[in-house]
């Protein structure tokens, strides 16, 4: 439970925060990139000790704990959240990165990143799934 509480406090930063004033703002000002910046590769840290000694989130166990964080963290250090992997140089938070890693090629999230995907090329997009086979197909076309 600790670490679902510690993303509904930490995720704000790096989406409302981070992701607006980096990605999204009309007019980019110094200040707040700098400062959610610098909180997004502070909690960046904080996972990365956390996973320095455990091969999932809580432990040893995918939990509900890895499934909440992966799309907003792993997702960031997998360099596809707001093309900010260089700028906050993700490669450096090697833990983070083998977890990213590990968690993307579990089954579950495969079919699970297809579900309502309404961007990408368009044999990625399955924006209303009916039933489990969709998703096959999605897939499919994927290791094509």
């Amino acid at each position: 439970m600790n670490w679902l509480f510690w993303l509904q406090g930490s995720a704000p930063y790096l989406g409302g925060g981070f992701g607006h004033f980096y990605a999204y703002a009309p007019e980019k000002f110094e200040y707040p990139i700098n400062r959610f910046t610098m909180e997004t590769k502070r909690q960046l840290d904080v996972l990365d000790k956390q996973l320095a000694n455990n091969k999932y989130i809580a432990g040893e166990d995918y939990t509900i704990a890895d499934m909440a964080i992966w799309p907003w963290y792993g997702n960031l250090v997998l360099g596809k959240l707001y093309n900010a992997a260089e700028f906050l140089d993700v490669e450096s938070y090697t833990h983070v990165q083998r977890w990213a890693k590990l968690v993307s090629e579990r089954a579950a999230v495969k079919r699970g990143k297809i579900v309502n995907c309404t961007w990408g090329e368009e044999w990625q997009q399955l924006a209303e799934r009916h039933s489990a086979a969709d998703i096959d197909e999605v897939l499919k076309k994927q290791t094509m």
